[in-house]
């Protein structure tokens, strides 16, 4: 029997077993869940077929259909199916069964439906995530009879989480010391040695999902969406775009498919450059540092000669992109990249020797696999720790099937080993450019007249630098009706807990710096409250 048909009669035996429905379309298995069996689907989805927990997704259907719902996603990488598990609240009072305990990852997602929506989890305790302590109780902004511009009258306080008479207490933030991003870490210490850690975020949480479900249409959403991060915009750009024709079963030129997994592969070049040089700062050796950010320059020039932009490109739409490759731009790139590649390799033959180096990332930081596969890290951190997966491969995507390339693995999990995975990575980003400008085929790259229909649900991974970008979509009238966006720091952040446990305190930084996390990503907050103003962010 075909492999996928196999998986697809054992997600339909497992979903009647607990009497529940299930649907499938394209690459995607929908289950609902009777509420009393939720726990039980998830556990079987996590726990014996191996599924990643991707995230979950709370929605106000009460103007559809009476009720709140949470649709958890799981991937099954190993048969390129998402499957999605949802079940449904009363309008009244909403209470779902919490699965952390049987699927530790979604802790922060469901806390986050928490924050947003008011929905209850049964069999956890509950905290703020995303809202500030003094937000007003009873007040949940993504419920749909929120407007999108309610401005609650509130004074900011002191977040200082906790204080301790036994341990020392280390803040880190409100901004981390190379990354310029607000992020706050309490550190506990024993002398030198870290024994505990607390993290506070959210700190700019910009709300723009309510936006997006508000006011702005299909086509401009992919702009806001390339704006959720400065770094690996254009991934989150493309993730949401896939959704949405993944949705209405649209099918974008060929063409376009290539030119988007081309400049794709440009960001992830230039976010990993971008790393390796911090990572040397890091540990002094500014030699490595600059040499670094020199090769990345030339990155930039490619990005511009492509897209007209040094970063925030803006090419992508529903339906294809905005800029095409001409001959002249190929021969180019395939030129600037073969400069990038040497100098590149001389670099680092050079800079992952030096013994400085060494001596601070190997053994450093280390995310044992068990903790990796429960947490459901993403990307080089659940690289580095032996978990092979990479959804360029496994949940295909734009042009990538087109493209033959090791996706690597280390099973140390240290600091080496997710700095070697972004090495490698690089290299092999080169050569999936080169493969795909010598294969991209001739045509239009932008699909015309199409219409979204209502009611349709698309969900998609992306596989950014950092790790699986999910962007998933349920359509309305000429936006979406709901629209989630979960980036991959939101994933590795907990693993940190892990990382730094039991480790010197000057390695704090670099570790934190390890997984590479873009915070601006992972939060959301349009305001901040200074003595009892409130200011906007640009």
């Amino acid at each position: 029997m075909d492999k996928k048909l196999e998986a697809l009669n054992k997600y339909t035996l497992l979903a009647r077993s607990y009497g529940g429905s299930i649907l499938v379309e394209d690459n995607t298995v929908y289950i609902n869940a009777p509420r009393e069996h939720l726990v039980d689907l998830a556990s079987k989805l996590f726990n014996d077929f191996t599924c990643s927990f991707r995230t979950c997704i709370g929605i106000d259907e009460r103007p559809l259909n009476g009720h709140f719902s949470v649709t958890h996603v799981f991937t099954d990488d190993r048969n390129s199916l998402y499957v999605l598990l949802k079940t449904y609240a009363e309008a009244e009072a909403p209470r779902i069964p919490s699965i952390t305990n049987v699927v530790p990852a979604a802790d922060w997602c469901e806390m986050e439906a928490h924050d947003l929506l008011g929905i209850e989890f049964v069999g956890r305790d509950h905290y703020r995530l995303v809202l500030p302590p003094e937000w007003p109780e009873g007040v949940y902004p993504l419920r749909k009879d929120v407007p999108y511009d309610y401005r609650p009258r509130v004074r900011g306080v002191s977040e200082r989480l906790s204080m301790s008479t036994e341990l020392g207490v280390i803040p880190i933030g409100p901004y981390h010391p190379a990354l310029h991003e607000p992020e706050y870490f309490e550190l506990y210490v024993e002398g030198e040695r870290v024994v505990d850690l607390k993290y506070r975020g959210f700190h700019v949480h910009r709300g723009i999902e309510k936006l997006a479900e508000s006011r702005m249409n299909y086509q401009q959403i992919n702009f806001l969406a390339e704006r959720i991060c400065g770094i690996c915009g254009f991934e989150h750009s493309t993730c949401y775009a896939l959704a949405v024709e993944k949705a209405a079963k649209l099918e974008v030129p060929e063409r376009a498919q290539y030119i988007r997994s081309i400049v794709l592969e440009v960001e992830r070049i230039h976010s990993h450059l971008l790393w390796l040089g911090v990572a040397f700062h890091f540990v002094g050796y500014d030699a490595g540092f600059m040499h670094t950010w020199r090769i990345r320059e030339k990155i930039m020039y490619l990005a511009e000669l492509l897209t007209g932009s040094r970063k925030t490109y803006g090419i992508n739409l529903v339906g294809g992109v905005r800029k095409d490759i001409n001959e002249e731009k190929k021969q180019k790139t395939l030129e600037v990249l073969r400069e990038v590649s040497s100098e590149f390799k001389q670099l680092v033959e050079v800079a992952i020797n030096v013994p400085q180096v060494r001596r601070r990332l190997v053994g450093t930081g280390t995310l044992p696999k068990e903790y990796a596969v429960k947490l459901s890290v993403e990307g080089p951190v659940a690289r580095a720790s032996g978990i092979d997966k990479d959804a360029r491969r496994d949940l295909p995507y734009a042009a990538y099937k087109y493209a033959s390339f090791k996706v690597p693995v280390y099973g140390e999990g240290d600091n080496m080993a997710r700095a070697l995975v972004r090495v490698e990575e690089i290299l092999e980003s080169i050569s999936i450019i080169e493969q795909l400008l010598d294969k991209i085929p001739k045509g239009p790259i932008m699909l015309e007249d199409f219409e979204i229909p209502e009611g349709r649900i698309g969900v998609q991974v992306v596989e950014a630098p950092r790790g699986g970008d999910v962007h998933f979509v349920m359509t309305g009238r000429g936006r979406p009706y709901r629209w989630r966006v979960r980036a991959p720091t939101y994933s590795n952040i907990p693993a940190l807990k892990i990382m730094l446990k039991d480790q010197p305190l000057a390695d704090a930084p670099l570790t934190i710096a390890s997984i590479d996390p873009c915070f601006s990503c992972t939060d959301r907050v349009i305001v901040v409250r200074s003595d009892g103003r409130i200011e906007r962010l640009g």
